[in-house]
């Protein structure tokens, strides 16, 4: 996407990047979109990154992304469903999604009690975004047709590497070499 200016058309709640403090872009402030990938957008407001989620989005003047599936056709969670919502949260400092990045460890579906579990880490453990990027999965994974709940680990191990970022998105961010 080109950078473009827009004006808050209402009082738009943000979060600072990278350390994830909340704040509210005021009605009537000009703010620069940087990025606006799987509905969210990554904007230059007084100098500073912030992002602002996409359920936020109509508060920018813009239309959000919807993450949307079939219609279920059993009671079953389908886990190519689960990396497909996955693949719509997007870092926001770098225009990659959390599946390219590497950062997604593990899906578990558990049928029985409609739940996924999700062991993840984050590109650096003092990210302050990491609250965010978790509720962001959570958010996203829930829209699962017939997941009732996701619980979401933070791990560290193994630290993660450049090298666990697939090759599209090694050549996409330059770090391919």
């Amino acid at each position: 996407m080109e950078r473009r200016m827009v004006v808050a058309q209402a009082d738009c709640p943000a979060r600072r990047v990278p350390d994830g403090t909340p704040l509210t872009i005021p009605k009537d402030t000009f703010v620069t979109i940087t990025q606006a990938l799987g509905g969210n957008y990554t904007v230059t407001y007084h100098g500073q990154m912030v992002r602002v989620d996409g359920t936020d989005a109509a508060s920018l003047g813009l239309e959000p992304e919807l993450l949307s599936f079939p219609e279920p056709v059993d009671d079953r969670i389908h886990e190519d469903q689960v990396w497909e919502a996955l693949g719509t949260v997007y870092d926001p400092e770098i225009p990659v999604d959390l599946v390219n990045l590497g950062l997604i460890y593990s899906v578990s579906v558990d049928q029985a009690l409609k739940r996924v579990d999700i062991k993840m880490t984050l590109t650096a453990p003092a990210c302050g975004m990491g609250p965010v990027l978790v509720g962001d999965v959570e958010y996203r994974v829930k829209r699962v047709p017939n997941v009732e709940s996701v619980k979401v680990e933070l791990v560290f191990d193994p630290p993660w590497s450049r090298e666990m970022m697939s090759e599209e998105a090694q050549l996409e961010t330059g770090m391919f070499f």
